[in-house]
């Protein structure tokens, strides 16, 4: 597979197709908050991952069960905090040329899938195929979700295309065999500047 050729099409949600980033931060800062820890530090190293690993990091002494509320409290502070959450621009555009190619697509998330049913409904996106936090194991850098849903597409993973705009999705989809691509600036097989960018390289005429 080229860059331009992929046989599916596997994409992050936040950052990525949906801008979230006010509301994550918000979240974030405001569970920091409660759990008297570093927000800097945090939203450091959060971006990308679920949230149950970064609360681990951040409460080391916790049991388990204190952990799993933790992060059950971190996402609770965000399904609701929809009001500046839309569509990435170039979102809708790179979705139609996937749709007018007949390229399979998913959206593999590190959110669980109330809160990626609530974020995609927001920005008026409908995957095919959505694999949240809770359909596997281990989340990104790990390839798990990236290989289930090449797998439930039908697809070889090294077939496919990853779109990242966090280092620990493109460690993923790297892991997972398959061609990356990067937004927001982050370094990847292939970095483009926006999704309307990425479109335009998957057209037809311009892949051909």
């Amino acid at each position: 597979m080229t860059g331009l050729e992929p046989a599916a099409v596997l994409l992050d949600m936040d950052g990525t197709l949906v801008e979230s980033h006010p509301a994550v931060e918000r979240a974030w800062r405001t569970w920091a908050a409660e759990y008297g820890v570093d927000p800097e530090a945090v939203l450091a190293v959060a971006h990308g991952s679920p949230s149950l690993p970064t609360a681990r990091r951040f409460l080391p002494s916790a049991t388990d069960a204190e952990v799993a509320a933790a992060a059950a409290r971190q996402l609770d502070l965000q399904y609701d905090d929809l009001s500046d959450v839309t569509a990435i621009p170039g979102a809708h555009e790179l979705l139609a040329v996937l749709e007018s190619r007949g390229i399979p697509w998913a959206v593999v998330t590190s959110a669980d899938v109330r809160l990626a049913k609530a974020r995609l409904g927001a920005a008026g996106i409908t995957p095919p195929l959505t694999v949240t936090i809770e359909d596997i194991t281990e989340g990104k850098p790990s390839p798990e979700g990236y290989l289930l849903a090449a797998s439930k597409l039908g697809v070889d993973p090294t077939r496919c295309m990853v779109v990242e705009d966090a280092e620990v999705g493109v460690q993923a989809g790297r892991a997972a065999g398959a061609h990356t691509v990067g937004v927001r600036g982050v370094a990847a097989g292939l970095t483009v500047t926006s999704l309307e960018e990425l479109a335009r390289l998957l057209e037809p005429s311009r892949s051909s």
